[in-house]
């Protein structure tokens, strides 16, 4: 068992408070992704779990244990860092092979030479080397032994790293922003070995990132972060389709979630479609609509796909000012005629139909369909409504949005 949990954790430097009482249970061969903005305290979080910094109050346990106020080197848990930082002077297998003269000798056979002599060293030397094998072949670096840490491209740093950490045959596996100076393409690839890791070692891992893409693409479970709080934990679908407050569902998904008010006129509307009774507690004008780019359907446009919009959704006129062409698909920004100083964001995937010199790009206007069992309500200070009725509420089956 792996198993960690922490509990109450709070920590201040100076008068700036970082983590403000985060418990957080994560179980054992877990992957979970603490992800949020720069400074929303994750690589603070990250390092006191690994014993870098500690907690002004709470406790951090692992497999039921508390190691609160042990050592680093007592916690056995693995970290890699966003830089690498492996050592310069050294071959690929003097850095894999580090952790564990560190960890298996005394500190006279650590010397370069004596480490070559001692009893101790000759003793261990099989056991390290053997270590280094199976991890360099797990990473399949094995062909780089040799070469040290200039000679290699960004990737490959990247799985040193990842192997000097797992050569340690750690319990838990902490990682800070590990490919956030890869290039797009290469962070993609080892994105994918990274994933795989973690599902041939059994390990538990906890994952720090500010790209959602690496946090929903890779865990188990994500832990979204926000000024020293913790908004939401859970399946990476589960912040996606029912966010706990408005700050999640501005967070998760690309592009950005479209927020619209309701109409502070007569009742509760959409422009001019009835929002259901049961909403009329909100105050008018403060209610907060949240409408995903892929739940926008434009009508009449052969060579785009879009998902299917149910028979009760409402039309809405729409204003087109920018397409962008992303290979795939398409991103189509404008505002709704109801609320033209709203931007929105419409995705579209295209199919064999599409032509360049199609409908969408000879006209402005544009009717489209929202789907009506897709929308997200939030009350003004950013709290989750949830309603499973459907919202819309035509007096006419066709009648349209204006």
């Amino acid at each position: 068992m792996a198993q960690l949990t922490l509990k109450n954790i709070k920590k201040s430097f100076g008068q700036t408070e970082v983590l403000k009482d985060i418990s957080l249970e994560v179980n054992d061969g877990e992957f979970i992704s603490l992800v949020g903005q720069s400074g929303c305290g994750k690589s603070t979080l990250l390092r006191i779990i690994a014993g870098l910094e500690s907690p002004d109050t709470g406790e951090i346990l692992i497999e039921g244990k508390s190691v609160t106020n042990r050592a680093p080197k007592e916690r056995n848990v693995a970290m890699v860092f966003q830089d690498y930082a492996l050592y310069p002077h050294m071959s690929v297998a003097e850095n894999l092979s580090m952790p564990l003269i560190m960890a298996r000798l005394p500190l006279h056979a650590r010397l370069p030479f004596l480490r070559f002599v001692a009893p101790a060293a000759r003793r261990d030397r099989p056991v390290i080397a053997a270590g280094v094998e199976k991890v360099a072949k797990q990473l399949r670096i094995g062909h780089l032994l040799d070469r040290r840490p200039a000679q290699l491209s960004g990737g490959q740093r990247q799985r040193v790293a990842l192997g000097r950490a797992l050569v340690r045959d750690p319990k838990i596996f902490l990682m800070d922003e590990p490919l956030s100076n890869l290039d797009a393409k290469l962070r993609v690839q080892v994105r994918s070995e990274i994933t795989e890791l973690h599902e041939t070692s059994g390990l538990t891992f906890v994952y720090v990132t500010h790209d959602q893409v690496e946090a929903m693409t890779m865990s188990d479970k994500v832990a979204l972060m926000q000024t020293g709080e913790l908004l939401q934990v859970g399946a990476p679908n589960e912040l996606y389709a029912n966010p706990a407050n408005l700050d999640v569902a501005r967070f998760i998904g690309s592009p950005e979630i479209n927020i619209v008010s309701a109409d502070p006129g007569v009742g509760l509307k959409l422009g001019n479609v009835n929002l259901p009774a049961h909403l009329q507690d909100v105050v008018a004008g403060d209610l907060k609509i949240g409408i995903r780019p892929e739940s926008i359907t434009v009508q009449n446009m052969p060579g785009l796909a879009f998902a299917n919009a149910p028979d009760n959704s409402p039309t809405l006129a729409f204003n087109k000012r920018l397409v962008e062409d992303l290979g795939p698909e398409l991103l189509i920004h404008g505002t709704f005629e109801f609320e033209p100083e709203t931007p929105i964001r419409i995705r579209a995937q295209k199919n064999s139909g599409y032509s360049e010199l199609g409908p969408l790009t000879q006209t402005e206007k544009l009717k489209v369909q929202l789907n009506a069992n897709a929308l997200l309500f939030f009350t003004k200070d950013g709290k989750r409504l949830d309603l499973t009725s459907v919202p819309f509420q035509a007096k006419e089956k066709n009648e349209e949005l204006v």
